[in-house]
């Protein structure tokens, strides 16, 4: 894996749900030219209607008279539900996390569309193939409760203290995003998989147990029902405001520097989408000045385009939250080749 840090990216980015999706391919919304369906990873939508998903969507059909449907999940979850609708497909966009959005892309649930202020966007945060561009940037990280610890923890060996015995949850790897994000980190940090594999063994003695989405652990950890859980910077970030035992923290290896790495929601236009021009229009907007402006400010992420620098409170919070850490970039395409292997070999370790 890669080792190359890379300068902390601007902010962005938040949630927001919008309408349930009938399944049916000949529903009456899916004939509707008015409608655009979302398929995306959990963390964009706030917890009371208030994320980035939440104005920008409205704002959206408020400008076009579109209407967006919104189906949420675990990243892999909604790679999944599009592939097994390759033969009738019902979503016109698709927004997950690395390594299932190159996942997406490999598996020819994506087609080619740049949309409009993708220019601006780091080559390393799109697709070569023009597939998918990030739309919200991110990165990967862990929580703790404020209130029963009032000093995050430092390293990854503190964790297999008795301390956190079934008090330590991390949502399941090949599953969910951030819990995939665990693996890359682990395998990153320990230097390899069989070390890491070694640590995580150790670790699943305090581990809860499965968990398909991560937005799903902070709830826990805010009320104490956790000490510790995995996470991403945006989504934790967000939940914070309505829940104040969170605090945001980065695993070292023993005594050495936290680390993280850039964890981007990404969206792609949906091969034989049966909207997709109204998907093009969604992804333009999405990544138009005025939304990325909103990422920070409302949804408490970090913009994808890099000419968009917000100066809000939220914008300064988050970049005080990095300093010192070490931001890796991992090697995305061994990723996507081996994640099989990864996840079986995590399945292994653990007994999972």
């Amino acid at each position: 894996m890669l080792t190359h840090i890379r300068p902390v990216a601007a902010l962005a980015g938040a949630l927001v749900l919008a309408a349930s999706l009938t399944a049916c391919g000949g529903s009456s919304a899916a004939s509707d030219e008015k409608v655009v369906t979302v398929y995306s990873a959990d963390g964009l939508k706030g917890e009371a209607g208030d994320g980035w998903y939440d104005k920008v969507f409205a704002d959206f059909e408020k400008q076009t008279g579109i209407k967006v449907e919104y189906v949420e999940g675990g990243s892999g979850e909604m790679v999944q539900r599009a592939l097994r609708e390759k033969s009738n497909t019902q979503a016109d966009v698709l927004v997950t996390l690395p390594p299932f959005i190159q996942q997406a892309g490999s598996k020819g649930l994506l087609q080619a569309y740049a949309p409009q202020g993708s220019d601006r966007v780091d080559g390393a945060d799109k697709a070569p193939d023009g597939t998918w561009t990030s739309i919200v940037n991110n990165y990967f990280g862990f929580i703790h409760n404020k209130k029963e610890l009032s000093t995050a923890p430092k390293s990854w060996e503190e964790l297999l203290d008795a301390r956190y015995k079934d008090r330590l949850q991390y949502s399941t790897p090949g599953v969910a995003g951030d819990g995939t994000a665990v693996l890359i980190k682990a395998m990153h940090d320990f230097g390899g998989r069989e070390p890491a594999m070694e640590y995580l063994k150790k670790l699943q003695a305090n581990n809860v147990g499965p968990s398909s989405s991560t937005s799903k652990l902070a709830p826990k950890v805010d009320k104490g029902e956790l000490l510790v859980a995995n996470g991403d910077v945006q989504m934790n970030f967000a939940q914070s405001k309505s829940m104040p035992n969170l605090g945001i923290w980065f695993p070292a290896k023993g005594d050495g520097k936290p680390t993280t790495f850039a964890l981007p929601y990404a969206a792609g236009l949906v091969n034989k989408a049966p909207h997709a021009e109204n998907g093009r229009k969604l992804l333009d907007f999405l990544l138009s000045e005025g939304a990325q402006r909103e990422v920070s400010a409302v949804g408490g992420g970090f913009p994808a385009r890099k000419d968009v620098k917000p100066t809000d409170a939220n914008a300064l919070a988050l970049g005080k939250l990095l300093e010192g850490v070490e931001v890796f970039e991992p090697d995305w395409a061994d990723i996507d080749e081996n994640l099989t292997a990864y996840v079986d070999a995590w399945k292994s370790a653990t007994g999972s």
